[in-house]
């Protein structure tokens, strides 16, 4: 391994190359770790940095609780500093053996705080090559809003970063940071042992003394950190949400906070038996909702968002070209995901632009989500066909699709049923979405016939699509066919064509030109 680079505080990341620069071919930034030493776990995520969307090429967590014994004795726990450094060890000889362009290693409020704190971080770079970067608070909430900003890339209110031992706030507008972060000892480590009403005193007086950071009250609060992404995935079991989304899911501040002091009050054994998660995570999600619950009382948002991306992302945000930064992260996603699984990649966008003649109710935000549509509707191609449906759907439930809310993306799924078969007919077989209500149902099947007929009638093949002019023409729906392309009439394309008109309330019309 080569030596470190030098550190930084209070500026971006600096990294060090841990084997051949062997991925700028792929584009982008190539391929980058983070080691995240966190209070609670200590995490490797490797992104494949081609898209404005990231992918996970390598995620792996050991939940070592380094700050466990932080509030009592002010050093980081023995037996948690034991395993990380073993954890680091392994991750840095994975690193060494994946072609990653550059290791970054960020530790958070444990090492920060702890008096031993600079001690473990200079052992982890004699013995892995690893020099740690020790975020300060204001760096940790920077770089959790820039994860924040990765996901929702025009976000607008307070971002809160829950470790186990510590909370950063800071607020984001127009894209960006909208002044610095601050740091507060509210990590589920460091209140555990107090009793509930000390617990609660000791969140209140903290917000009490930084109304900077809570008000103005309203808006869109953000949330970052495994114990509220687990008292999340709690709601949903329980509420039978047909999403397993995490990312982009939001309920009112008042039903947020209804959840929060819900889940403080219960037994995190209890809570194993209804999620899937660590009995580590979960032994801190009832304390987490507690401090959630203060921060609701004390700022009183609107709406509460989880962000399933924070600081390690917000790492991978530093380092991506401007080129990508300014890239839509949903159509990034969506055309990376046509490029390795599709046909004819191109395809999707050249679909996009024929049928959007004949959506012209669409405004730019329903036609870009359209467009995702397009992009994604021949990716389970490889399928058996008689499971293409519900293939393409379990890809959607899954796919990590960033820049879309949970509505748009029940639109996408409708969509795409209908792209395959009637709703009808895949009852029973796909994962569970919901479904578009009113207008936009009628919407998604007329989309999801469109692009049906639009692959049936050029078998998915680049070319002829524009040649083949799709429009609404005197009460008709008329698809005309120039040139050779007269030579792909059939009984299909005009069953197809009757369909959608139909679909439309229109009659239909195959012109040969």
């Amino acid at each position: 391994m080569t030596g470190p680079a030098d550190s930084t505080v209070g500026g971006p990341m600096t990294g060090f190359m841990v084997g051949a620069d062997t991925n700028r071919d792929r584009g982008g930034a190539g391929r980058i770790g983070v080691v995240d030493v966190g209070s609670n776990s200590v995490r490797l995520v490797v992104f494949e940095a081609r898209n404005r969307a990231p992918d996970y090429f390598f995620n792996e967590k050991v939940l070592c609780g380094l700050g466990a014994d932080l509030s009592r004795t002010g050093k980081l726990s023995a037996e948690g500093r034991r395993r990380a450094l073993l954890a680091i060890h392994r991750f840095t000889a994975l690193a060494r053996r994946m072609g990653l362009s550059a290791l970054y290693g960020v530790a958070t409020a444990a090492v920060r705080d702890a008096g031993d704190g600079p001690a473990f971080r200079d052992l982890v770079e004699q013995e892995t090559g690893l020099r740690l970067t020790v975020a300060s608070g204001e760096d940790e909430a920077r770089l959790a809003a820039q994860g924040v900003l990765l996901g929702f890339p025009h976000g607008d209110g307070l971002v809160a970063d829950l470790g186990g031992a510590s909370l950063e706030l800071v607020r984001i507008a127009d894209g960006g940071l909208n002044g610095p972060g601050r740091t507060f000892a509210l990590g589920p480590l460091r209140l555990a042992g107090l009793a509930d009403d000390a617990a609660d005193a000791t969140i209140r007086a903290a917000f009490a003394a930084a109304p900077e950071m809570t008000g103005p009250r309203g808006g869109r609060l953000f949330l970052v950190g495994g114990a509220w992404r687990a008292m999340t995935k709690i709601h949903m079991a329980r509420s039978g949400y047909p999403l397993d989304v995490l990312h982009g899911f939001s309920l009112s501040g008042a039903q947020m906070l209804d959840l929060a002091r819900q889940v403080a009050a219960e037994d995190p054994a209890r809570l194993g038996e209804e999620v899937n998660a660590s009995a580590a995570r979960l032994a801190v999600t009832p304390m987490g909702a507690r401090v959630l619950a203060g921060l609701i009382e004390a700022a009183a948002p609107e709406e509460v968002v989880i962000s399933a991306f924070g600081l390690r992302e917000g790492v991978l945000w530093e380092k991506l070209p401007p080129g990508l930064r300014s890239q839509d992260p949903l159509l990034s996603a969506a055309r990376g995901m046509e490029a390795r699984l599709s046909r004819s990649p191109g395809f999707g966008d050249e679909l996009a632009d024929w049928l959007a003649p004949v959506f012209p109710e669409f405004g730019p935000a329903r036609m870009r989500i359209a467009r995702a549509v397009c992009l994604l509707s021949d990716t389970a191609w490889s399928a058996h066909p008689d499971h293409r449906d519900v293939a393409v759907l379990e890809q959607l439930r899954r796919a990590n699709l960033i820049g879309l809310t949970h509505e748009e993306r029940i639109f996408a799924a409708a969509a795409l049923s209908h792209r395959y078969r009637s709703a009808r007919k895949l009852q029973g077989r796909a994962p569970s979405f919901g479904r578009p209500e009113g207008q936009d149902s009628a919407l998604a099947k007329r989309l999801g016939r469109a692009i049906r007929l639009g692959t049936m009638l050029s078998g998915g093949a680049l070319g002829a699509l524009p040649a083949a002019p799709l429009r609404v023409e005197g009460g008709a729906l008329a698809l005309t066919l120039r040139g050779d392309l007269a030579e792909l009439a059939g009984e299909v394309v005009e069953k197809r064509l009757a369909s959608l008109a139909q679909s439309m309330a229109l009659s239909h019309a195959l012109r040969l030109d």
